[in-house]
């Protein structure tokens, strides 16, 4: 059967005209976009009441919204059903008259903007629907009085409908003042396929936008590795094919697409993307062919708004491209170099998402006319090394750089956090790419990553043994006690617990841990490590769980379950990153009363406000310690005065557990900072012409 939703689409590419005087923009988007307000609380019932009414005098029921339309219904009903004027009063069948006051009704409440007509708030719609309502001397009975006769309602889902309506109400997520067209192009998004915390954006934040009333296409590769291929059964053929050229061949790709959660879904096939290993190599080393791998990418997303007919219209040229790391740069620099030239895509615009700069795409510069670019725009991608940085003396340094071709065509750059868009533009942490970046900070911006709260929520986690909320901790103490346990360390209350999650290398500052791990645990302490990475460092975490037996545990791997258990456990989770562009560890240490201590970079920076007993007149603030410069001194200081605090002043950390667990870090708070600088992008014209 056809849903709801198969009806919009088509009615909204065909723009019909208006009936019975009802404009027919809002009457189209009227089920996507009034608030599920508008047919809750006691107009629902009394709804139920009319329509129980009108089902016994015409021996059928006709109700539709939150059913799938009858597939044999004739046009006319189809439209009936999604008229607002229908939805209103929750049933079909109007006398024309009903439909001519209540039509009426709500276009003088309504205001003209650029494009017609607004919809009605929920609050709006109510008042009206009520006033109709009540005029028509409906009935005032409850649900709960007419139970017995509800069953021969409609139907019974009709009522989950409404109880689920109203518990909806209570959590009514805001929406954006301007709704767009937005294209995310990602290596990788969760659940599909994940390496990382890209993943981990690019699965979630999408989802935030479309809740906020965007229309979201998530453009990512199909990978089939043997192991991931059951996460794509649900996607399906588009049966849409086009033709790329580019290394000197002519190749083929197709789109499969799953819509889930109001996003599209969209999977770019190709033979490249099946083989074992992760998205970018294998057990061998890094793929030889990523360049191409992802230049495909590239193309096939900048095709994908123009010719998918994804519920049945395209997403057209104005698009907003989300363009994430160096895999999906060449995005910005085709729209600039190879669809402006031709009039397509100049009301679009490209944003440059960088999650981690140390990655840039380099190859080769020979390898320039294997993109299929003009060669006009080799400039845009060329990208010389310092001679202390070159590899021999015949090396003229000379590459293309994926990044560094986003960075001067996009129309904004944004990083994961406000502290890392400031770092990239320094010598230490630019990358090179430091001085080109220093010239746009006019249009560089950071914010923040946000969770996935209800996988990450203390009180309904599944992977934890005991559940605890802000307002009842007691459940912490006893998930503590159960790592201990699950660990084999002594179960003690009074030691302090400290936890490390995280890849082990360079960057997570896992050589300063093992460097400071003898003096530190001459402590009364205990310290747990999760991680997988430098073989080195993995031999040093069985050593010491060998040395010291009473106060160490070392897991390596990763396990996420294990992950979830040591960050309700700790006492405290240790970060001393060398760079962090966002991190979210600390973000769900937070979220679990488990006080971050982080060395004072990034996104760490931003996210983790240091403790201070002598603020707001005493009443302190801080929801963790940062420290600063990174070494084993300053380290091991600072993890001495936490220590010290849980040790003898109990009150003082409950409540820096209590400010950290009641931060907002979820996706809505993101998505709403994100839509700020869309409209920034859409003001100023195309950066690339």
């Amino acid at each position: 059967m056809a849903t709801i939703r198969s009806y919009l689409t088509p009615l909204a590419a065909a723009k019909p005209k208006a009936a019975s005087g009802w404009p027919a923009r809002l009457r189209v988007h009227s089920v996507s976009r009034l608030p599920l307000r508008s047919y809750g609380s006691l107009v629902a019932k009394r709804r139920c009441f009319a329509e129980k009414s009108w089902s016994e005098e015409h021996g059928q029921s006709s109700l539709a919204f939150g059913k799938a339309v009858d597939p044999e219904s004739s046009a006319a009903e189809e439209e009936a059903i999604l008229d607002p004027a229908v939805l209103a009063l929750g049933r079909t069948h109007q006398s024309e008259e009903e439909l001519e006051e209540l039509n009426s009704v709500l276009q003088e409440n309504n205001e003209l903007d650029g494009n017609g007509l607004r919809s009605l708030s929920g609050v709006e719609l109510d008042a009206i629907v009520e006033e109709i309502v009540e005029s028509r001397n409906l009935p005032d009975e409850n649900v709960e009085e007419n139970e017995g006769d509800q069953e021969g309602l409609v139907s019974k889902g009709l009522l989950d409908v409404v109880e689920e309506e109203e518990e909806t109400d209570k959590q009514e997520r805001p929406r954006a003042s301007t709704t767009r067209n937005i294209v995310f192009v990602s290596s990788e998004a969760a659940p599909y396929s994940k390496t990382g915390g890209l993943g981990d954006v690019c699965g979630s934040l999408p989802i935030a936008f479309a809740a906020r009333g965007h229309r979201v296409m998530v453009v990512s590769p199909r990978y089939l590795n043997g192991v991931s291929d059951k996460k794509f059964v649900n996607a399906t053929d588009v049966g849409v094919r086009i033709k790329i050229y580019c290394f000197g061949v002519e190749t083929e790709v197709a789109f499969f697409h799953e819509f889930r959660a109001g996003v599209d879904w969209v999977f770019v096939d190709h033979p490249s993307y099946h083989r074992p290993g992760n998205p970018y190599g294998d057990s061998h080393g890094a793929f030889a062919d990523n360049q191409f791998r992802f230049t495909l990418l590239s193309y096939a997303a900048c095709e994908a708004p123009l010719v998918l007919p994804l519920g049945g219209y395209t997403y057209g040229e104005k698009c907003l491209f989300l363009v994430n790391d160096w895999h999906a740069s060449l995005v910005s620099v085709l729209i600039a170099a190879k669809y402006r030239p031709h009039g397509v895509y100049n009301d679009a615009r490209s944003i440059l998402v960088i999650h981690n700069l140390a990655h840039q795409g380099i190859a080769p510069a020979s390898t320039y006319g294997n993109l299929g670019l003009p060669s006009e725009w080799y400039g845009a991608l060329e990208w010389i090394f310092p001679p202390w940085s070159r590899m021999h003396a015949l090396d003229n340094g000379e590459v293309v750089n994926f990044l560094k071709g986003a960075v001067v065509t996009s129309d904004r750059i944004m990083t994961v956090s406000q502290g890392y868009s400031w770092e990239i533009t320094t010598v230490e942490g630019g990358q090179g790419l430091n001085e080109l970046l220093s010239c746009r900070k006019f249009a560089l911006n950071g914010v923040v990553n946000g969770i996935d709260v209800d996988e990450w929520n203390p009180a309904s986690d599944k992977h934890i043994p005991f559940h605890y909320s802000v307002d009842d901790l007691s459940g912490k103490a006893q998930c503590k006690a159960a790592l201990q346990t699950e660990l084999g360390l002594p179960v003690r209350d009074d030691c302090p617990l400290i936890g490390f999650i995280g890849r082990l290398d360079y960057q997570k500052g896992t050589d300063v841990i093992s460097s400071a791990m003898p003096e530190l645990l001459q402590d009364d302490v205990q310290f747990v490590m999760l991680g997988s990475g430098d073989q080195q460092t993995e031999n040093w975490m069985r050593w010491a769980e060998s040395a010291y037996k009473e106060k160490f545990r070392g897991w390596v791997g990763f396990n996420v379950p294990v992950s979830h258990r040591i960050t309700a456990g700790c006492d405290i989770l240790l970060m001393p990153s060398r760079f962090e562009p966002c991190g979210l560890n600390q973000l769900y240490a937070m979220r679990y009363g488990t006080v971050p201590v982080v060395n004072c970079t990034g996104g760490l920076k931003d996210t983790v406000e240091n403790f201070d007993p002598f603020a707001n007149d005493g009443t302190e603030q801080g929801t963790g310690w940062r420290f600063s410069p990174l070494c084993k001194e300053s380290m091991l200081s600072i993890l001495r005065v936490a220590m010290q605090t849980f040790r003898e002043h109990k009150v003082s950390w409950e409540g820096i557990m209590k400010r950290g667990m009641m931060k907002d870090f979820t996706w809505d708070s993101s998505a709403s900072q994100y839509e700020e600088i869309f409209d920034w992008a859409f003001t100023d014209p195309p950066y690339s012409r």
